[in-house]
């Protein structure tokens, strides 16, 4: 059969179930097998290609047509679980969740089984409740939990939602924290429930499960959160608004209860129903009152200014941090290792708190040799012929694939770039954008022949996307102007060098000079600005060498380094 693309599928090879392409009717692939011989070929069902889904007239089942693997897509090697199967639950565990509100119909419907699995936490073979993952009719994962609440996923296996085959079919879904909220939900008759498979972190929103499904979210007009209500789970439920838009997420608090289980033990079935029915929608954009704040203006009076972000080297993390959401611009004389330091700055976000990048950096062309850099600063070493295709090589490319993204375009516009970088914060969750440098992504909608004006709507869509997608943007900016100094070097340039420099000062966040000094064989970063006290010096300046084989600035300290470490900073 011809290859047929449809929706950004592989008809002829992603087809779920072998039906004949095209056709808008046949048999029902879930139930037409079960009915008597006379009805099994009876036409039960419809098929909508367009939209990959079908439907059964007779067991009222919507279902996929097509897997969710798209044309270009990732191809990990995942584990699936052995299709083993589960003893019948034993009266025992029926009974423990009868203690939690979840009737037997529950775990039969969502087909929660029992059996034996070893447990790293205890060290031995234990009996646990299986929580099965499918997709379709594909087992894809299992949590196991034992009687002492540990849990473990099967390892190697694709991280995909629980119960992610409820959504199908519907324009709204609703998002928990647990699969005890999901059984908890289905207990109170909202059937089309699902759960992140571990949990919340303050640590880490890297959200590699919603990656693997987010083709299920493109025909969502509603996605309920009803996550914990603790500073993880919080955490969390800012992470999904960012990366599934504002404009369809609604929001559920549990009053005086953690979580959805926990509220239909104290509450009932019916509360519960009540309470996803109560959803509020993610505050107006734009429009702000003191309720929506109250508990940031608490937490201010409390405790002050939250710390900024950090790169993970000392000497540069003495003088500068930044938030998300803002953006900085980094200048400095040609080949002084702007574009480097960049790399660095952004690989040392993700070390500390697994951010991902997406780079728009046509100066850093080929892109196989801007990947390479990014392996070497990762690695921390220069990776030899005969590291290819070992445990390291597998390792570091598999994380360079996973956290960095190259924005590779024929011809680069702001608008283009943009667009792209919200893409990829809905479908790989980049929290970091690079344009290196500004002048070769131009903003063709703005004023050409006004400089200040363009600089000004440049930086205000930047502005405006690096807020909407709580994004860290950096610019790459070349100085225009560049002066010898009476001894022949040149001079440092501010951000007033660049074009339309009054612009480039007022609106960055914050600014970064990097300079290099051939004589000395250092690397200067200086803080030209720092938008709020808390997060650096203005003027401040660290010292770096640059490490070869690993492509990395390695720290300095000099005795006005350390005149500086030693004071204390004028807001303390």
């Amino acid at each position: 059969m011809q290859t047929t693309e449809i929706n950004g599928f592989l008809i002829d090879q992603f087809n779920q179930y072998g039906l004949k392409e095209n056709k808008k009717q046949g048999t029902c692939p879930l139930c037409s097998h079960t009915r008597q011989p006379k009805n099994q070929k009876a036409e039960c069902a419809s098929y909508d290609w367009e939209r990959g889904l079908g439907t059964c007239h007779n067991c009222s089942t919507t279902f996929q047509l097509h897997s969710y693997q798209r044309k270009g897509a990732s191809e990990k090697e995942y584990v699936r679980p052995d299709q083993k199967p589960t003893k019948e639950l034993n009266s025992k565990v029926v009974q423990w969740f009868e203690t939690r509100g979840i009737s037997q119909k529950t775990l039969t419907d969502l087909r929660v089984g029992e059996g034996p699995e070893y447990m790293p936490q205890t060290g031995k073979t234990e009996n646990t409740i299986w929580f099965n993952y499918l997709m379709g009719d594909q087992l894809i994962n299992v949590k196991y939990r034992d009687g002492r609440k540990n849990f473990k996923l099967y390892k190697g296996a694709e991280k995909v939602f629980y119960n992610i085959n409820s959504i199908v079919g519907y324009d709204t879904c609703i998002i928990t924290e647990g699969e005890m909220d999901v059984l908890a939900l289905h207990e109170a008759g909202i059937k089309n429930a699902i759960s992140v498979p571990n949990g919340a972190t303050l640590t880490n929103n890297n959200l590699d499960y919603l990656d693997n499904c987010i083709d299920y979210f493109e025909d969502k007009e509603k996605v309920i959160l009803a996550v914990d209500q603790d500073d993880a789970g919080q955490m969390l439920q800012q992470e999904l608004i960012r990366r599934l838009g504002a404009e369809v997420c609604f929001l559920v608090t549990f009053e005086d209860c953690k979580d959805a289980n926990e509220y239909l033990l104290k509450y009932g079935k019916e509360k519960l129903a009540e309470r996803i029915t109560k959803a509020r929608p993610v505050p107006l954009e734009n429009v702000t009152t003191f309720k929506d704040i109250e508990d940031e203006v608490t937490d201010f009076v409390k405790n002050g200014f939250k710390p900024g972000y950090q790169i993970g080297l000392p000497n540069f993390d003495d003088i500068f941090s930044t938030y998300t959401g803002q953006f900085i611009t980094v200048t400095g004389i040609p080949s002084s290792g702007k574009s480097d330091f960049v790399d660095q700055m952004v690989v040392g976000y993700n070390a500390n708190y697994g951010w991902k990048t997406a780079f728009a950096s046509p100066e850093n062309a080929p892109t196989y040799l801007h990947a390479h850099k990014l392996m070497r600063k990762t690695w921390g070493d220069m990776p030899t012929r005969a590291d290819i295709g070992g445990a390291k090589w597998k390792e570091v490319s598999e994380h360079v694939n996973d956290n960095y993204f190259f924005i590779d375009m024929d011809k680069y516009s702001l608008e283009s770039v943009l667009r792209k970088g919200a893409e990829l914060v809905k479908r790989k969750g980049i929290k970091c954008l690079v344009i290196d440098p500004f002048n070769k992504v131009r903003d063709v909608d703005a004023v050409s022949d006004d400089v200040n004006r363009y600089t000004m709507d440049y930086l205000q869509k930047i502005e405006m996307f690096c807020k909407k997608y709580d994004v860290l943007v950096f610019i790459v900016a070349h100085p225009t102007k560049m002066y010898k100094g009476a001894d022949g070097k040149m001079e440092e340039p501010t951000m007033y060098n660049i074009k339309g420099g009054g612009e480039w000062y007022d609106a960055s966040y914050h600014g970064i000079l990097v300079h290099r000094d051939y004589e000395a064989k250092t690397v200067k970063a200086k803080v030209l600005k720092v938008k709020f006290q808390n997060l650096g010096e203005n003027g401040a300046e660290s010292f770096f060498t640059w490490e070869p084989k690993s492509g990395s600035f390695v720290p300095q300290v000099n005795v006005l380094d350390k005149e500086k470490n030693d004071s204390s900073l004028p807001w303390e």
